[in-house]
């Protein structure tokens, strides 16, 4: 069968048909059935990770899972990541009644039903993320997150113009659009790598004929891409992280302790007062964010007593002892999650949902920390001077 969206390529004996879809549209799955029906493949790859598949097959597991769990197995940034696209899919869904990705699961299905290998051709979401994380630097983070979260809240509708743009996308790509034109060097790991490694995994698929799922906007690089060999380890591999921010982590409360410790040495009662203004400021402000956010009681008294030690140390944050804290006495499970995008659109919703609550208790309590640090700092160092 011949059609627009088909791109046939016959390489080393092998055929490869690439069917490039529309994430967000309705045909793109009838068009999947039809070829994989017609063709027969030996296998089918679809533009999936492993965990992504997952959490389509298992949807269910991901909704017992606690909130404890997911940190413990370190699956809180795909969490994140999942919630992002998941908020994103369902205002298209509502907006337009279309189920975005419908065209891999109708992929994953047909594949079975011919008895073909299903591969899953994608790199790992959370690799892909890491490689742009240690690309963007401090103000490239600080974007990120905010988008990330932004497209988590946000209500706004979605303009057929957008509409069109999108589905020549993957809901990645769609997320991260405006992202990337600000960050265009992020286009190698987000697109450029991902046509790498899904022309890489398409051609290592067994069989003679392999139909390949993509979104669109793949297969212009893949045509190029399939007729080179590309090393997935290397494309596996995580960005080495940098050691300033390290460096620096470390610096700031080396030389808070060390003029707290002088002034001990030379004025007792000097050092008393420096010590009781880095436990005050740093405490209080941080219990301060965690009363805004409404937070248990005890999640207060943790974030005074927890702010002032995790400031001396870069490796812990007030706000994860407060949130475990708050998360204990109203433990969120990933259920919550999933009510959060209808949960955010009112503000009982916002401050009922455990979900909601507990991160804005890490992030207020870690924002307080953070000014108590800095107006803390300050005083420290003014004690230091006025009893040179």
């Amino acid at each position: 069968m011949e059609n627009e969206n088909i791109t046939r390529i016959h390489l080393d004996n092998k055929e490869y048909i690439l069917v490039g879809t529309a994430h967000v549209s309705k045909h793109s799955a009838e068009l999947v059935k039809e070829v994989i029906e017609a063709e027969k493949p030996d296998s089918v790859c679809i533009e999936l990770d492993e965990q992504r598949y997952k959490s389509i097959t298992e949807g269910n597991k991901w909704k017992e899972m606690d909130i404890f769990q997911v940190i413990k197995e370190k699956k809180a940034t795909l969490l994140l990541m999942n919630l992002a696209i998941s908020s994103f899919q369902n205002r298209m869904a509502k907006q337009f009644g279309i189920n975005a990705g419908q065209e891999m699961i109708q992929g994953i299905e047909s594949a079975k039903e011919v008895g073909a290998d299903l591969v899953f051709a994608d790199r790992n979401i959370q690799i892909t993320f890491s490689r742009i994380w240690g690309g963007i630097g401090l103000k490239g983070k600080s974007m990120l997150l905010a988008q990330v979260i932004a497209s988590i809240f946000s209500k706004e509708s979605i303009s057929e113009e957008e509409l069109e743009k999108i589905k020549n996308q993957d809901t990645i790509n769609a997320i991260l659009n405006e992202f990337t034109e600000v960050f265009p060097k992020l286009k190698k790991p987000l697109i450029d790598e991902r046509d790498q490694y899904l022309s890489q995994k398409i051609k290592d698929a067994p069989g003679k004929k392999i139909v390949a799922v993509l979104g669109a906007a793949h297969v212009p690089g893949i045509k190029e891409e399939i007729k080179k060999e590309h090393n997935l380890a290397s494309l596996n591999e995580l960005p080495p992280k940098s050691k300033l921010p390290k460096i620096i982590g470390w610096s700031i409360p080396i030389f808070i302790i060390a003029l707290i410790a002088y002034t001990f040495i030379s004025n007792p009662s000097a050092g008393l007062q420096q010590t009781i203004s880095w436990v005050l400021w740093n405490g209080s402000l941080s219990a301060i964010g965690t009363a805004i956010a409404l937070g248990h009681p005890l999640a207060i008294v943790t974030a005074f007593i927890a702010a002032p030690i995790t400031s001396l140390n870069p490796l812990l944050a007030a706000g994860w002892f407060v949130g475990f804290v708050q998360a204990f006495f109203s433990r969120p499970n990933v259920s919550d999650f999933e009510t959060l995008a209808e949960d955010v659109f009112n503000v009982k919703g916002f401050w009922k949902n455990k979900v909601t609550r507990v991160l804005l208790v890490i992030v207020l309590a870690n924002i307080g920390s953070s000014i108590g640090t800095f107006v803390g700092g300050a005083d420290v160092i003014r004690l230091f001077l006025e009893h040179l």
